[in-house]
């Protein structure tokens, strides 16, 4: 028997004993070391995905740790390698699949959602989500190779050139690994939050960032750019007003890449859209090679994984953690610590 998180209703969490099986055929039996909560948890703790996830849930996608047992018909892994896991399971034969866009299969199977997911003592996992982690990477650093390739799909999908004016909205950490993501692409970034201590990290990262409670957002863009607008806009804050905000900054033909997961309609200027030649972009999770770069950024440090941990906290404690993620503001990462890694770990 090992030890899982669970969703049971909502804002209810508890840790249970689960049953460990032995892996099957293709299957590897990982012992998951950290585990990132996200945003997307959030929302399955707030009850919002009731309709999707079937509780009781064993949740967690952000992870890193190392295998512990083989299945048969596996090769290339053997215990002890420390892996990472891309959490999709597709089937290869609807629309999506067949035009090549796997990542959104019309019947997906988002493994830490649709089913049982890494915030537990043992968990397996088909071999071909694995990504095998460099030895340089401690594993708590490695937990955010999985928000990271979050953030190298939606700066691919928004086609971000070196050069280009972008403004993040909403300094998070997603939106944060996308600021630093499409700087690395030579981009020049601006980051919009309102929390303090969110725009604090972010310019200790070396990045602007601005508080769009304190300055008018679009006027400053208009003074940064010479009145040209952004190139590029993300919408990473989940807000009316951050839709309102990465409109308006957009300059002709410029591109709005919508990266939060909206519970509600939201009103949106379609006239600037029209006047301007505007783009709306969609970006959802990520394929393999957005994980592969992933995992070379955090490994060379262009991701320093480790300024964005807040906090890490042992398997039992982790229902107090989602309540303290609630709040935002002072937090940005905490990372659940399975009991089966400890180099790297934060204080």
């Amino acid at each position: 028997m090992t030890l899982a998180v669970r969703y049971t209703a909502a804002r209810t969490l508890d840790t249970a004993p689960t049953e460990s099986s032995p892996p099957g055929p293709g299957e590897v039996e990982v012992a998951p070391a950290y585990v990132g909560i996200c945003g997307t948890d959030l929302h399955i703790f707030h009850g919002d995905m009731d309709a999707r996830v079937q509780a009781p849930a064993v949740l967690g996608h952000e992870m890193s740790g190392r295998i512990v047992r083989v299945g048969p018909e596996v090769e290339g892994w053997q215990p002890g390698d420390a892996v990472t896991v891309m959490p999709l399971r597709w089937d290869d034969s609807c629309p999506a699949c067949r035009a090549g866009h796997r990542h959104i299969c019309q019947h997906l199977d988002f493994i830490g959602i649709d089913s049982p997911g890494a915030m537990q003592q043992r968990w397996t996992v088909p071999a071909a989500t694995l990504l095998r982690l460099p030895d340089s990477v401690a594993l708590d650093r490695a937990a955010l190779v999985e928000p990271t390739a979050v953030a190298v799909h939606d700066v691919g999908r928004a086609e971000v050139r070196g050069g280009e004016r972008v403004v993040v909205v909403g300094g998070g950490p997603v939106g944060v690994l996308i600021a630093l993501v499409a700087q690395a692409a030579g981009a020049d970034v601006r980051v919009v939050e309102l929390s303090a201590h969110r725009r604090l990290l972010a310019e200790e990262l070396g990045l602007t960032a601005w508080d769009p409670a304190a300055v008018d957002v679009p006027d400053l863009v208009r003074q940064w750019t010479d009145d040209a607008g952004a190139d590029v806009a993300f919408e990473v804050s989940g807000a009316a007003g951050g839709v309102d905000t990465a409109v308006d900054v957009l300059g002709v033909r410029g591109r709005l890449c919508l990266v939060a997961i909206h519970p509600r309609p939201r009103e949106i200027n379609l006239h600037r859209f029209f006047w301007r030649e505007l783009t709306l972009v969609g970006a959802r999770l990520y394929d393999r090679s957005d994980f592969e770069r992933a995992v070379t950024l955090v490994a060379d440090g262009t991701i320093p994984a480790d300024r964005l941990i807040s906090k890490v906290v042992p398997l039992t404690e982790a229902p107090s953690a989602f309540t303290a993620l609630e709040g935002g503001g002072d937090v940005m990462k905490i990372l659940v610590d399975c009991g089966n890694g400890t180099e790297g770990a934060q204080a």
